[in-house]
């Protein structure tokens, strides 16, 4: 479920004003809210798209993205759009490292118990993005790297985090994706994914299938309460991820998850 962002809670507050939602400053707030606008539309945008989305001022925007341009966070093309900007690059990547320092050591238990890959995947537009990873020892394994994007109807970590929102959000989010067949078990039609992630959310666990690979299974459950949707997963080949190790995984990856959301709310209230 899309996150309700600072000016949709705080229209009527002024650029001066001190205090934004929860104590913070509305300008900082605010120009925030830009960039995750700019991402939302794939990283480019005009100012009238972001006066229609924000419902700020277009003076207000364009003052506040002078400061993120020349900040580097921003850049505007020769076509008088806005483009998020290189110094993002360089944030976004100290941020997932030091996630997955915070994630390492449970995504390590989580291998050492089970013996297979455990892997730490974040919601990133419509698809998700594969952050962190502890391998298995097997010679034999997932062979899913770091950095790697996957889509969310095929995957055990994309089923765990669609689960999370509502069938309507769902529905737009494949009109715009489309669901691609990886294999001959990726669901294919809307319905049948709708059904599925109903049963995930029964059940508390989400598990790929053979959807994404041939020959791969894998099971994935959300971490709850992140800033960013974020799961975590075990993955492996299929003839060792029988469903007696399926049954045994998920209690140990949601026990995980319940660890991993209590340590990142700590860091959160101790910044």
């Amino acid at each position: 479920m899309r996150k309700q962002r600072p000016t949709e809670r705080k229209q009527n507050a002024t650029d001066a004003s001190p205090g934004g939602s929860g104590g913070g400053v509305q300008s900082v707030e605010r120009s925030l809210d830009l960039l995750e606008l700019m991402a939302d539309a794939d990283g480019e945008v005009t100012l009238s798209q972001l006066a229609s989305s924000s419902g700020l001022p277009a003076p207000t925007i364009h003052r506040l993205l002078r400061t993120l341009v020349a900040g580097g966070y921003v850049r505007r093309e020769a076509s008088r759009r806005y483009a998020l900007g290189p110094r993002l690059i360089r944030l976004g990547e100290t941020a997932s490292r030091m996630l997955g320092a915070s994630a390492r050591p449970h995504l390590t238990a989580l291998m050492d118990a089970l013996g297979e890959t455990a892997n730490l995947a974040l919601l990133d537009g419509d698809e998700a993005v594969y952050v962190a990873q502890v391998p298995s020892r097997h010679a034999m394994r997932m062979f899913t790297e770091v950095g790697r994007r996957v889509a969310l109807h095929s995957t055990g970590v994309g089923k765990a985090l669609l689960a999370q929102q509502s069938d309507n959000e769902v529905t737009a989010l494949l009109q715009r994706t489309g669901m691609p067949a990886r294999t001959h078990r990726t669901f294919t039609k809307p319905r049948q994914l709708l059904d599925e992630l109903a049963a995930i959310r029964a059940r508390g666990y989400a598990v790929d299938d053979g959807e994404q690979e041939v020959g791969v299974r894998c099971i994935a459950v959300t971490v709850p309460e992140t800033p960013t949707p974020t799961a975590i997963s075990v993955s492996g080949p299929a003839a060792r991820i029988t469903d007696e190790v399926v049954a045994q995984a998920a209690p140990l990856l949601l026990q995980a998850a319940r660890k991993l959301s209590a340590e990142f709310s700590y860091h959160e209230k101790g910044s």
